[in-house]
């Protein structure tokens, strides 16, 4: 009796794990919903990168717009499983490909697409190369297919609030981090921030456009915030641990990083060394050898 009971539990924990996974965005707070956690790091499923919602009582915020058209309208559609109201702003917390690519969805819908400044001449000065080179990313024409470079409409330099009606969402941009003019989306009602691409968590971090003084000097501005929930660019739901570890990490990379590329410069070799060091993290371990090539040996 207890081999035959066992057999349908895992049948079930198998398929309420599947439900689980079909259900889309995440509530993380009243009014708000992101994808975390994303396990499917294929260049197609948008690199696993997290997009959000937060939902006032005039409309809808959202952060990130994930990779390409297909991906915005998956966000889109699991956006109307949750919210009828209208998607009045788009927040870029950077304009990364896997962030910024489905900004033409939202647009369409008259949505205002925001980001910092820096990023909006990013997304201008390389948009429309990268969705010609998409190959390259590992991607595919139908990936693609309806995808546009849009551009935010309204940027700006260090500190931008919006008032949803009821939901107020601070902006802002604490020094050049993961790129020039990375951004953070904070509710500090809530106690609660989408990081972006500032962090990642259980996920190695492309470090190619970083600055990493600015980076951990970011880091040490989000752990001196009123904070408890932390939406990462990927990985689960986090805390502050996981901005500490992530310092730890982009120190250790760097340290590291110089002192191999110095005395070598197969790609190979440096991986391999860093891996040693480096701690564990479940997804994008591909990662390592790409920013060490691209940041330090400067290859392509």
């Amino acid at each position: 009796m207890k081999k035959m009971f066992m057999v349908p539990l895992v049948v079930f924990s198998f398929l309420f794990a599947q439900v689980a996974f079909a259900q889309g965005l995440t509530k993380i707070a009243d009014n708000v919903y992101s994808y975390v956690g994303e396990k499917d790091a294929s260049p197609s499923r948008s690199f696993a990168a997290n997009a959000g919602i937060v939902i006032g009582r005039d409309g809808i915020l959202v952060v990130d717009t994930l990779i390409s058209a297909k991906e915005a309208q998956r966000f889109l559609a699991d956006i109307r499983k949750v919210s009828d109201k209208p998607i009045k702003y788009v927040v870029n917390t950077h304009t990364h490909l896997d962030h910024a690519f489905g900004n033409c969805v939202f647009a369409k819908l008259g949505a205002v697409v925001i980001s910092h400044s820096a990023d909006r001449k990013l997304l201008e000065r390389v948009g429309e190369a990268t969705l010609k080179n998409i190959a390259k990313f590992g991607l595919k024409p139908e990936d693609m297919a309806g995808t546009e470079i849009v551009l935010p409409q309204l940027s700006f330099s260090d500190r931008l609030t919006i008032d949803l009606g009821g939901e107020t969402v601070e902006l802002i941009r604490v020094a050049p981090s993961h790129t020039e003019g990375s951004v953070i989306a904070y509710l500090p009602a809530k106690k609660l921030l989408f990081a972006g691409d500032i962090l990642f968590t259980d996920f190695h971090p492309y470090l190619a456009d970083g600055d990493i003084p600015g980076w951990t000097r970011t880091l040490d501005a989000l752990l001196a915030m009123d904070v408890e929930r932390i939406i990462p660019g990927h990985g689960p739901l986090s805390t502050k641990k996981d901005l500490r570890e992530m310092k730890e990490y982009l120190l250790l990379f760097d340290a590291k990083a110089r002192e191999l590329s110095a005395v070598s410069l197969d790609a190979d070799a440096i991986a391999a060394e860093m891996k040693k060091v480096l701690p564990k993290r479940e997804l994008a371990e591909w990662m390592i050898e790409s920013n060490v090539k691209s940041r330090y040996l400067h290859k392509d």
